[in-house]
């Protein structure tokens, strides 16, 4: 994505801001004040994804959003750098340069994999691992051929430096975009729409997608889940087809202090279509005691 011509027409731009921390070039939008909380999209998405919930969660607390490495606005310095244990190293980096101390983490579908990860990395002002919310975080393993066929594809496709415009070309995306969308069980507004067509006709974007798809191994993670020390709390729409709600039953089982947080009539986009509620549900899962 282009700085000067694509970010005056996306959502929040006058909160944007780009920051260097090695070895990336990052896209943050931040605003408001008190407890920080730093907000994690999912692949293939972007800060806009928090349009609506940004502002709302930012009149009483100080909200960070970033885009992910090659994702919406961040320029990534590294092609080695897209797996799920990297990323949540280098954005622990930018914390710690920016000094944020973030009491809580919230991360949609891979981003909230990679903020659980991440609160092995930093603390709150507390002195505990932030609270981490994850909203249908993507908290399993690919099953049967999909395990070994789809990081294959993706390796492939990374690999070869024509894939991203290959898969750009052929004009605007919208109907692709409200295609994928609605493939995961979400319905969402025509900005939201207008954004991810923008997204999906990116090379860049669709490279760094790639990439994080090809390096993503999610494994160590779920063997460390009865070690972490985080409180988390997991919010599911019960529509989700792409990530269902019985992942996140599965990775509490495993989880010392995790408990679930159902949203009937949503699907994995929840936090996009219905970002009342959501804001009703992270305000209490942030505030509750444990």
């Amino acid at each position: 994505m282009d700085w000067q011509r694509d970010l005056p027409a996306w959502p929040n731009h006058a909160y944007s801001r780009r920051l260097r921390c090695a070895p990336h070039d990052w896209h943050v939008q931040e605003l408001g004040t008190g407890e920080t909380l730093l907000l994690i999209h999912g692949a293939g998405a972007s800060v806009h994804s928090w349009r609506d919930l940004l502002p709302a969660l930012a009149r009483d607390r100080h909200v960070v959003a970033i885009d992910l490495p090659g994702q919406g606005f961040t320029r990534a310095g590294r092609r080695d750098r897209f797996g799920l244990e990297p990323m949540a190293a280098d954005i622990a980096r930018l914390a710690e340069a920016q000094g944020w101390r973030p009491a809580a983490l919230i991360g949609h579908s891979a981003g909230g994999a990679i903020a659980l990860a991440l609160s092995e990395h930093l603390r709150a002002p507390s002195g505990r691992p932030p609270v981490v919310v994850g909203i249908n975080a993507a908290l399993g393993r690919f099953e049967g051929i999909a395990g070994w066929l789809f990081p294959l594809l993706a390796k492939a496709l990374a690999a070869n430096p024509l894939a991203p415009r290959l898969l750009t070309l052929g004009g605007p995306k919208d109907a692709l975009a409200r295609r994928l969308i609605e493939g995961t069980g979400s319905r969402i507004d025509a900005a939201g729409l207008a954004c991810y067509a923008r997204l999906i006709g990116d090379p860049q974007h669709v490279g760094a997608t790639l990439r994080m798809m090809a390096q993503w191994n999610i494994d160590p993670l779920l063997d460390r889940l009865p070690e972490l020390q985080a409180r988390c709390v997991l919010i599911a729409g019960a529509r989700d087809t792409a990530v269902p709600p019985e992942v996140a039953r599965e990775a509490i089982a495993r989880m010392r202090n995790a408990t679930l947080r159902l949203l009937p009539d949503l699907g994995h986009l929840a936090h996009e279509e219905a970002p009342d509620r959501m804001l009703d549900a992270i305000t209490e899962a942030i505030e509750a005691r444990g």
